[in-house]
């Protein structure tokens, strides 16, 4: 059995525990922006050198699946073909996943991207009937975007609707994505997590269990919004997205934050994708979310790794204990 289906069993029986926290590395950021998301090849000195090439991706994804701390590896369908094809998973516990569509407003080509050209618009790239006959995996992800648009929120929710039929007729699990509104959506700030919550929830209201998510990948827009969404239905699995690449203490911090206000998932890209060690971060993820450590001992430790093997941080020990992300410090930890 795949370590995630273990804890979700546990989760939903009610009987969860420390060290039932599951984490999810999304090294699917090629179907995004996909040369810049590979990750960076620094110097000796930390300095960018250059994008890693897909091989080097894809062994630096195999290094981490054999680590075996993860409960689930999301890759694109293609990058999934690849490591399967290459035994990535044999032996492990980590659970292959792909994502299942790619939205206008994760399009990433440099230099600005599509995110803020419009409201997100539904696309998916591959096929689920593909991926099912390859037999590579069946867990994709779904993402979706509501930006208080009607009629943009109407074509989300209907391909939302194509997609469910589809992975029900192919075998498909899928965990859903919702993120904030990729433009300004007139709604202040401080409402952002009540509208993200209300649709959410709203969207999975006329689904029978054979056609809810596995669990939420869902942003962290503070510990209220948290709270309210992870106890309103104890069969939602809640699982909080990384965002942005912030410092250590702010990798850990959202960790901390989440597993504290209810989440019992965090999928993390570019907060695992950009560090100077990927295997020692997860590691210290491991830890923090299994309460072994609190975030600023962990950015002591991580750092203390690094040093230990002649790598150079990026930011000193100092800048990188620094909470960052506005939505961390009001609950910050000590």
């Amino acid at each position: 059995m795949f370590r995630m289906n273990a804890k979700l069993a546990k989760i939903r029986a009610g009987h969860y525990a420390k060290g039932d926290f599951m984490i999810a590395d999304a090294k699917d950021g090629d179907m995004s922006n996909p040369i810049p998301a590979t990750g960076p090849i620094r110097a000796a000195d930390g300095s960018f050198v250059r994008y890693r090439t897909r091989p080097e991706f894809l062994d630096m994804i195999m290094q981490i699946i054999r680590q075996d701390l993860l409960d689930i590896m999301l890759v694109s369908a293609s990058n999934l073909e690849a490591l399967q094809e290459a035994g990535a998973f044999a032996g492990t516990q980590v659970r292959p996943a792909f994502r299942a569509n790619d939205t206008t407003d994760i399009w990433g080509a440099r230099p600005n991207g599509y995110g803020k050209l419009g409201p997100s618009r539904p696309f998916r790239t591959a096929s689920l009937e593909r991926v099912s006959k390859a037999k590579i995996g069946n867990l994709g992800l779904y993402s979706i975007t509501f930006v208080n648009d009607i009629d943009a929120d109407l074509r989300s929710l209907e391909a939302f609707h194509e997609f469910l039929a589809d992975a029900a007729a192919n075998g498909i699990e899928y965990f859903l994505e919702v993120f904030n509104p990729n433009i300004d959506a007139g709604i202040p700030p401080e409402a952002i997590g009540s509208f993200v919550n209300d649709n959410l929830a709203r969207c999975l209201s006329g689904l029978l269990k054979a056609d809810r998510p596995q669990f939420l990948k869902y942003p962290y827009n503070g510990a209220k919004a948290l709270e309210e969404l992870a106890s309103y239905d104890p069969g939602l699995v809640v699982g909080v997205l990384g965002g942005g690449a912030g410092t250590t203490r702010d990798t850990f911090e959202l960790l901390y934050q989440a597993e504290k206000y209810g989440a019992r998932v965090a999928l993390f890209g570019r907060k695992i994708n950009l560090a100077e060690s990927q295997l020692d971060m997860v590691r210290h993820m491991r830890l923090v979310a299994d309460g072994e450590l609190k975030p600023l001992e962990a950015v002591k430790s991580y750092h203390a790794a690094l040093k230990d093997q002649g790598i150079a941080a990026v930011r000193s020990f100092q800048d990188d204990s620094a909470v960052t992300e506005q939505v961390l410090k009001a609950a910050a930890s000590a």
